[in-house]
């Protein structure tokens, strides 16, 4: 190793890093998982510069994890295996903003947040939105398929990643995908990068779909006293034929927690919240009048809107919060997000509170109700013995699968969920993936021990 980090000195000078304490961030995300330790980081600014360390890699049989701000939360930019840390974080140039054409080239240590102000400004509207968007970058996010409160109305990252640069081990450099409208020649190669988390091939750019902004946004926060109304106002909500661009559920254990905080002041009673935001042009009053009263109908006690944009920002302040709220209030944490078909939800939410009882733990459930991804946090003060916490997880993942879910559905599988895929898909679906691992990485060098078991 001191031998690549020599080579890759002479290629990146002081971007180059191979002192313990200057790497230490390279062995850390947002995931509840251990430091590892990188052998050497190599801070690339340029696609070039990705294709040679690649290269040198590859040369010399040295593990690769590809790495953009370190926000992910199963453990995907981290170095299991030691290796290298190929870092994109100081990519961050926005090359083109075409509005003719509404699309965006960008590379991919772009933070998701500032493309998003800087496409506004311009009168466009970049959907997907996760919770960190202040802290993620967009290679990421293709990386992981990121969604988001949006995803609802909007989709997620795959449907705005139109083309990609990538560069494969060995330093091969390939352009996949379009710039136009349609196209259909040839197999859909963006498609399955999005989301390969990092496992097929390194991203040096990426060109987006754009879409006019929205020229009205209407929010409001519907107050339930218990979440089984909740998750039948989404249901309901659903076949009335909404289309709210997010539907957010808090459920009770998170309201209790937002009420211990005291930050942000609600009714007596509540139990569980909706946050709902519509957006369009005409009509959205009426829109949101009949939204809050299916709320309403499936038990609402009060609906309280957001008059002002600064009442709109302090309910999103208090959602994109919760995450961060639940980790600094427990010791423990474990958090996971399954997702569910929408008419699951309240079926759902009732089995995981069995499971709260059962396993005498809290469990608090917050995430995307519109469509069915739930983030749930097993949280607790005392230590419980690892195989108990693993049995409780396995149970969640086996009741989302009974209903028709999935493991995941924005979070993804990296490290944390490996040993649960073959819940989900067969030995056959799994050893496919296995072959076209193999097809872009013959040596599997590249982000090992993540995504397939």
């Amino acid at each position: 190793m001191a031998s690549i980090y020599q080579k890759l000195a002479s290629l990146l000078g002081k971007r180059a890093l191979g002192e313990p304490d200057a790497m230490e961030p390279y062995g850390r995300d947002e995931s509840d998982l251990k430091f590892f330790p990188p052998e050497a980081v190599a801070l690339v600014q340029s696609g070039e510069e990705i294709r040679e360390v690649l290269h040198l890699a590859d040369l010399d049989g040295i593990f690769v994890t590809p790495r953009g701000l370190g926000s992910g939360k199963t453990g995907g930019a981290l170095p299991v295996k030691g290796g290298i840390v190929l870092s994109t974080e100081r990519m961050r140039g926005i090359h083109q903003i075409d509005a003719e054409n509404l699309l965006a080239v960008v590379e991919p240590g772009v933070v998701t947040g500032d493309l998003i102000s800087r496409v506004e400004e311009e009168g466009l509207f970049y959907p997907p939105d996760p919770a960190s968007l202040d802290v993620c970058s967009l290679g990421g996010n293709v990386a992981e398929n990121a969604g988001g409160p949006r995803a609802f109305k909007y989709g997620v990252t795959r449907e705005y990643v139109l083309g990609l640069e990538l560069a494969l081990m060995g330093g091969e450099g390939l352009s996949i995908g379009r710039r136009t409208v349609k196209g259909v020649t040839g197999m859909d190669l963006v498609a399955l990068i999005t989301g390969s988390e990092g496992t097929l091939a390194v991203i040096s750019e990426i060109t987006l779909k754009l879409l006019p902004r929205p020229q009205r946004v209407e929010t409001f926060l519907a107050v339930f006293g218990d979440v089984l109304s909740a998750g039948r106002a989404v249901s309901q909500m659903i076949r009335d034929g909404h289309r709210p661009r997010t539907l957010e559920l808090l459920d009770e254990q998170v309201v209790e927690h937002l009420a211990e905080q005291g930050k942000w002041p609600l009714p007596s009673g509540t139990a569980a919240l909706l946050l709902v935001e519509l957006d369009g042009e005409e009509g959205l009053e009426a829109q949101l009048l009949r939204a809050a009263q299916a709320c309403e109908a499936s038990g609402a006690r009060e609906i309280l809107v957001a008059t002002d944009e600064a009442r709109r920002r302090t309910l999103w302040e208090m959602r994109r919060q919760v995450s961060t709220m639940l980790g600094e209030m427990h010791r423990f944490r474990v958090a996971e997000d399954v997702a569910v078909p929408r008419a699951a939800i309240s079926e759902m939410l009732s089995r995981l509170h069995g499971l709260a009882r059962e396993f005498e733990v809290g469990i608090a459930t917050y995430g995307h109700a519109g469509d069915g991804n739930l983030h749930v946090n097993v949280v607790y003060d005392e230590e419980i013995a690892a195989a108990r916490v693993e049995s409780l997880i396995e149970a969640i993942f086996r009741h989302a699968l009974d209903l028709g879910g999935t493991l995941s559905g924005e979070h993804g599988i990296g490290v944390t969920k490996r040993r649960y895929m073959h819940l989900e898909q067969s030995p056959a679906l799994l050893a496919l993936q296995q072959k076209l691992k193999g097809a872009f990485d013959p040596r599997g060098l590249l982000n090992p021990g993540k995504l397939l078991p």
